[in-house]
């Protein structure tokens, strides 16, 4: 078995064949799934200031089939996609189905599992912290954590910032046996960061972009000693209900609130795919744990990039970037901007996620679906993800890589 075969996926990381990879996908690959126009029409021209489509009905049925094309492609069982502009309208959709042993239909309320989007919340509750002169980002880890390799090296911002060299928990063989051999099992953060620390250091603190789920955890707990109370608490008091989301929750089980999509992975020991619905997200904790639905993250995507819970100062520091892979990327503080889209996307076990903000339009873009399961090594959401924006805004195809040949077999 190879043992990068379950992951959370990284955020933006290299575009490399092993797993935890959650948005750009390997350039040159001779796979693609965005869609051709239903039309013989000239495609529709974006606005020369927002570079963003009016969404009339001759787009939504580009989008209609440019989306059912990359469901038959990558055999997604459920998406739903969203689109909002000011001025330009909107397009929400749910396809296919949320359930295959019922057959019930996708439906654009249902809650799904949003994986690394997770991630987004962690650190907006540790930079209000930093707001209020609770911690500094240029902290190192040590201060607050014992026995962290590096950890008088390493700074909360380089943590934040995937650039720690602290080795990918997920990534170790033992703890991917373990969480294959029973998924409903809880797994402490601490037993997370074992995981992590058997292994060396990968590099130097801030040498490299590495995106590694042990630097969440470790601020997690950064999050729980400096106030007092879990992180599931913080998360709730302090950034959904002043965000007014009313429908994300940080789980402390495996159960989801009604309704909600069955998600599906192939990433067990077998490689067949599995219903994973109730599989028990806890080995996640703060880089991946969370539950929301379409409209908390259409809402939270807004909120994420215009920094409306920080402070200016801190928000610009968080939106400050390092490459990654691709022309056009960068990583900031737990937030990507991915050709001029700004946000984070989200995968685990049975879904993916993708709540995206294009600020020159003030556009949103949310997609969500029921499985992770990749086609040809890559990202089912970043499929769709180029899909729509090929459409919507040309200007600014996400994740960027050179188009792709359309599949044909």
């Amino acid at each position: 078995m190879n043992p990068t075969h379950v992951r959370l996926r990284r955020a933006c990381a290299a575009a490399v064949a092993v797993g935890l990879l959650i948005a750009p996908v390997a350039a040159g690959s001779a796979y693609g799934a965005t869609a051709p126009a239903p039309s013989t029409s000239a495609a529709p021209s974006p606005d020369a200031d927002t570079g963003f489509v009016e969404l009339t009905p001759a787009v939504a049925a580009q989008l209609d089939a440019a989306v059912r094309q990359v469901m038959r492609d990558t055999k997604v069982p459920g998406v739903t996609v969203g689109l909002w502009a000011p001025g330009k309208g909107s397009y929400v959709k749910a396809f296919g189905v949320a359930d295959k042993a019922t057959g019930a239909p996708m439906k654009t309320d249902l809650h799904v599992r949003i994986g690394s989007e997770t991630k987004t919340f962690t650190v907006t509750a540790l930079l209000q912290l930093v707001d209020q002169g609770k911690v500094g980002l240029d902290d190192p880890i040590g201060t607050y954590i014992p026995g962290v390799p590096n950890g008088d090296l390493i700074t909360l911002r380089e943590l934040a910032g995937m650039r720690s060299g602290l080795f990918n928990y997920s990534e170790d063989a033992d703890f991917i046996k373990k969480l294959q051999a029973d998924p409903e099992q809880s797994i402490a953060p601490r037993q997370l960061l074992d995981y992590s620390f058997k292994h060396p250091v990968q590099f130097a603190p801030g040498a490299e972009f590495d995106y590694s789920n042990t630097n969440l955890v470790l601020l997690g707990l950064v999050i729980e000693k400096i106030t007092g109370r879990p992180l599931h608490e913080v998360i709730k008091q302090d950034v959904l209900e002043p965000a007014g989301l009313r429908s994300t929750v940080f789980p402390t089980s495996a159960a989801l609130p009604e309704p909600y999509a069955h998600g599906y992975t192939d990433q067990t020991a077998s490689g067949k795919t599995v219903d994973s619905t109730h599989w028990n997200p806890s080995w996640a904790f703060a880089a991946g744990a969370m539950i929301s639905d379409l409209e908390d993250l259409r809402s939270w995507a807004r909120t994420l990039a215009t920094g409306t819970l920080l402070k200016p100062a801190t928000q610009a520091e968080r939106l400050k970037t390092t490459p990654m892979n691709i022309p056009g990327d960068g990583y900031g503080l737990g937030i990507f901007n991915i050709q001029g889209w700004i946000g984070h996307n989200g995968s685990i076990p049975g879904y993916e996620v993708l709540p995206v903000y294009l600020p020159e339009a003030q556009a949103t873009m949310v997609i969500l679906l029921n499985t992770d399961s990749q086609t040809d090594g890559q990202e089912p959401s970043t499929l769709f993800g180029e899909a729509v924006t090929g459409i919507v805004t040309p200007g600014h195809v996400y994740p960027g890589h050179e188009p792709l040949a359309t599949k044909t077999d």
